[in-house]
């Protein structure tokens, strides 16, 4: 559980402080001379362009490009600015702008003109706003004087929308030449750039209109005013000989289904950067093992190389190590070198690495796409992924929500359109967590009917861009070409025509719809909701019994856990009381109002009513805020919990699901595992308890008793124990089975019997352990006499009515219960471990009981902290002993205090 994480991210910590301490200081003022902007350079012929950029309006600079990127010029009055960055972070990181995720202060910031709820991608920016026109970055920099001689490139890894660019007073791209927010930009500036001196860089940048390929956050949260343009991914030059060696990539394919050997095809891009034909060898490493071929590069031409397996029977692996998911096995890489020699010397050299596995995929008997990873099957489950709302990129915050990702037990992140950091991938690589990859819906992407012929180029170009990206990624399960439509017949297979090219070697889906294309026919997944509350039982019904039944279920209210669903969710999710407070502010914590609904989506989920009225329902009516966000826990753990339980019982006629969603992109009441504070509530333990790798799971549908396997290894002489306790903890019910539980298996162990003179509320606890008695799995369920239905003749796209409800209001009866609390922390490294042991010596349930880890006695929670368990239910007597794993340096100079709180706990 090391927050600190592995290899990969101290290597990536060193080398951005190292390019911290290099990077020198500000170099607002001309008047600085050359000697001093030479501290910047690296040792390297990497050169990131960090920090000390200016940035202003232009509306408030007279100066054209050319002056503007000379060393004369004086940006005098301009922000400061740190790289990556669009316009509107900048503005909020100098405080000219105020934090926009508090309360609603976005809705005052300058430009916030779009109706609350509305996609602003699909908006156009009223004239007045302060980002109708162009803004400029500048940047003051000192090219190593070892660039001489060499191609020197300027890379820009993302732009949002459009640019001109001017280095030491050239123009070396414009707009026409430098638009698409999802192209990444390498310009030769050999020219242009000024070699052991002092270089001025000048990009001038415009925002996406409403009709421009560009990035929307739908209705999951609201847009800031500039559309979020602006250099938002890394600037940096590099140095080469004549050629550059570019996007060098392993695709692997294996003998299967034994998996012993791997056909290897080694594709790299070469770029010749004179005005002359160049010839040379292109050379490639992979361990011991070696590959070349002679290679002509005409003038300025880029041209894609390629060994493959037949021309080298070396690139065929015997008995490879593997890459597999973290559940499967090891996600094992391998280290590719490429390199390029003129005349015998090297012109270029790059270092990666790579997985050797296959994704294989097709369409089951309930037509849902199955997947294989190695020709073993794999449930894909997973969450829906966003970027911060302004695209701040933050490398530990990402490894900290990919320690969350691996903690849960997931093996999967979709990314709908908002496509990820080369750091991203590079953890997922090292993790083993798959991705999902493809592009966005409900804004101009989708909207092929208006597209021009420069659309056409740019989502061209996009593709080919991300294409060469990704396809080196072993985490990489698939690519979609549509989310909630598939494209049309042209436009597909112009995407098709591109991934060939490309030799993407995964799976591709026309959308992450059940809508099938001319093209590719069925696509194998559906995208059928719900994403409003919905009652746990939903999951495990299924109002259409035959599959021709169900492909008519595109539009939603079709329930089951069967098939592949990319985006679902049991609806709102309702942050603990501490994130409430710092979301809305003390002003606005109770009753819910309009603050509590602009932080909810956009659409149809503009407000919380549906999963309110519901939890009143279900509950009883809450009197504080405290009490609705305690009861929301218990709602969502309920909901969370029952989906993922759902698709593992099913398997493999369920194939996949994705939670919509697992993150946010700013502070939120709606869609996440954990909130934007990365504090894990109700729906994050509720998805870990389902993803346990050996689960004992009840079915809402039938009262059956299933034990489910994760795990890829076979699991035997375990014993279930079931056990149903009335409100009062009279045992109303007990049964034991001798359990085998194969490798990756579901099991129905018996049906429940009826149960007479329940209690209105009542209890079920089981409890699966191996030979030795020690407990491998377990699960507690809450559940309602009253039956629980849903109205399927009223649904919609985003949700299924529950026409009657559950009743829990006799929890309210629980006598309160003093729990025995002791704890001790120990340190493991740069990690703090608090172990807690708690203990309810009662003759009452200690029912929902939450545990946290503060910054001493009245200090904040630690966050973010990775939890054994969480939200238990203690039966009387019953001990437990929990550790939860954070950063020592979080603590500062406090110890740490264990609070606990519950349902009934004092």
């Amino acid at each position: 559980m090391n927050f600190n994480r592995s290899l990969l991210g101290r290597a990536q910590i060193f080398f951005q402080l190292l390019v911290l301490i290099v990077a020198g200081c500000h170099y607002a003022l001309a008047a600085h001379s050359a000697a001093n902007l030479l501290a910047e350079k690296t040792s390297t012929e990497h050169l990131v362009l960090r920090d000390s950029w200016s940035l202003q309006s232009s509306a408030k600079v007279q100066a054209d490009g050319k002056a503007i990127s000379t060393s004369t010029f004086v940006p005098t009055g301009w922000h400061h600015a740190t790289v990556p960055t669009t316009v509107v972070a900048a503005l909020v990181k100098d405080k000219t702008l105020p934090d926009p995720f508090f309360a609603m202060n976005l809705r005052q910031f300058p430009g916030v003109t779009y109706p609350i709820g509305g996609n602003f991608s699909n908006i156009a920016m009223q004239p007045d706003s302060p980002y109708a026109v162009s803004w400029w970055y500048r940047k003051q920099f000192a090219a190593p004087a070892s660039y001489s001689g060499k191609t020197v490139w300027l890379n820009f890894r993302g732009i949002n929308y459009r640019a001109n660019v001017w280095l030491n007073g050239k123009q070396i791209a414009d707009s026409t030449q430098i638009a698409g927010a999802w192209r990444t930009y390498e310009l030769n500036v050999t020219n242009a750039v000024k070699p052991g001196s002092g270089n001025v860089l000048a990009v001038q940048i415009f925002a996406p209109t409403e009709n421009d390929l560009a990035i929307t956050f739908v209705d999951w949260n609201p847009a800031p005013p500039d559309k979020n343009m602006g250099l938002w991914r890394e600037v940096y030059l590099t140095a080469s000989g004549p050629v550059a060696v570019r996007h060098a990539a392993v695709l692997s394919k294996l003998n299967l289904p034994a998996a012993d050997s791997a056909r290897l095809t080694v594709t790299a891009q070469l770029k010749n950067g004179t005005g002359h034909t160049v010839s040379g060898t292109l050379k490639g490493q992979i361990d011991n093992v070696t590959f070349e071929q002679p290679v002509e590069l005409a003038a300025d031409e880029a041209k894609d190389v390629t060994f493959t397996p037949d021309q080298y029977p070396q690139l065929v692996f015997a008995s490879p190590h593997l890459w597999w998911p973290a559940q499967m096995g090891k996600p094992n890489l391998y280290p590719l070198t490429m390199t390029f020699e003129v005349n015998g010397k090297v012109s270029d050299q790059s270092h990666s690495e790579f997985g050797i596995r296959e994704v294989t995929s097709e369409l089951n008997s309930v037509g849902g796409r199955a997947f294989h990873i190695n020709g073993k099957n794999i449930l894909i489950r997973g969450g829906g992924w966003t970027p911060d709302m302004m695209l701040r990129e933050d490398s530990q915050r990402l490894q900290d929500q990919f320690q969350y990702v691996r903690d849960m037990g997931l093996n999967t992140i979709r990314m709908e359109g908002k496509l990820e950091t080369q750091e991203f991938f590079d953890i997922a690589d090292h993790d083993g967590i798959l991705v999902m990859a493809g592009w966005c819906c409900c804004d101009f992407w989708e909207r092929w009917s208006r597209w021009k012929p420069e659309d056409y180029e740019i989502a061209k170009q996009s593709l080919r861009d991300q294409m060469y990206r990704l396809r080196s990624h072993p985490s990489l399960v698939m690519w979609l070409n549509g989310s909630d439509n598939p494209p049309p017949p042209d436009v597909e297979q112009m995407y098709l025509d591109i991934e060939k090219q490309m030799l993407w070697p995964n799976p591709i889906v026309s959308s992450a719809t059940g809508k099938p294309t001319s093209v590719t026919g069925d696509s194998g997944v559906k995208m059928t909701g719900p994403y409003e509350y919905i009652a746990p039982g939903y999951w495990e019904e299924d109002s259409s019994q035959h599959q021709a039944d169900r492909k008519q279920c595109n539009k939603g209210g079709c329930g089951g856990a069967y098939g592949f669903n990319t985006e679902t969710s049991m609806g709102p999710a309702v942050p603990p009381i501490e994130s409430i407070r710092a979301m809305v502010g003390k002003d606005h914590l109770w009753p819910i109002d309009d603050v509590w609904n602009y932080h909810a989506g956009g659409g149809e989920f503009k407000t919380l009513n549906v999963f309110s009225t519901a939890l009143e329902k279900r509950y009883g009516k809450s009197d504080s805020v405290e009490d609705y966000a305690s009861k929301s826990q218990m709602q969502i753990y309920e909901g969370v919990r029952a989906m993922y339980e759902a698709y593992s019982r099913n398997k493999y006629q369920s194939t996949g699901v994705i939670q919509w969603m697992l993150n946010n992109a700013w502070p939120s009441m709606i869609w996440h595992l954990y909130d934007y504070y990365l504090r894990p509530g109700g729906g994050y333990f509720g998805a870990k308890k389902a993803m346990e790798a050996l689960h004992p799971v009840y079915g809402y549908d039938d009262h059956s008793i299933w034990v489910v396997s994760s795990q890829y290894e076979d699991a035997r002489d375990l014993k279930l124990t079931t056990k149903i306790y009335n409100l009062d903890m009279t045992e109303k019910f007990s049964h034991e089975d001798s359990v085998d539980a194969p490798a990756d298996s579901t099991a129905k162990i018996f049906q429940l019997p009826d149960v007479q003179d329940l209690s209105p509320t009542y209890f079920l606890a089981l409890r699966l352990t191996d030979s030795a008695g020690k407990l491998v799995g377990s699960n507690f369920y809450w559940l309602s006499t009253k039956p629980e239905t849903i109205d399927w003749t009223k649904s919609t796209w985003w949700m299924t009515p529950t026409e009657s409800f559950a009743d829990y209001a006799a929890l309210a009866q629980l006598p309160k219960v003093r729990l025995r609390v002791s704890e001790h922390t120990e340190r493991e490294g740069a990690d703090s471990i608090t172990h807690v042991t708690i203990e309810n010596p009662s003759k009452s349930l200690a029912f929902f009981v939450r545990l946290k880890v503060d910054k001493g006695t009245h200090g904040e929670e630690i966050l973010p902290v990775v939890w054994q368990d969480n939200y238990i239910s203690l039966l009387p007597g019953e001990k437990r002993e929990l550790t939860a794993t954070y950063r020592t340096g979080e603590l500062g100079n406090e110890k740490a205090a264990v609070q606990i709180s519950g349902w009934n706990a004092e």
